[in-house]
């Protein structure tokens, strides 16, 4: 099921909300593709916060 700023996975609740917003984008792209949710979130997660920090949101 895609998530939204609204409804996400527990795991993204820590980060920023502009960090959030682009790992709930990320990870519904993942799903779409067929990715586990698990490694979907992992992964955009990980992303979000390289694209933060290529940014200056995240420290």
């Amino acid at each position: 099921m895609p998530w939204s700023p609204y409804r996400y996975p527990p795991a993204m609740a820590h980060l920023p909300e502009p960090v959030r917003d682009k790992a709930i984008e990320i990870a519904n792209a993942l799903l779409a593709e067929g990715m586990e949710e698990g490694k979907a979130i992992r992964i955009a997660i990980a992303k979000a916060r390289e694209w933060a920090a290529h940014r200056g949101l995240m420290e």
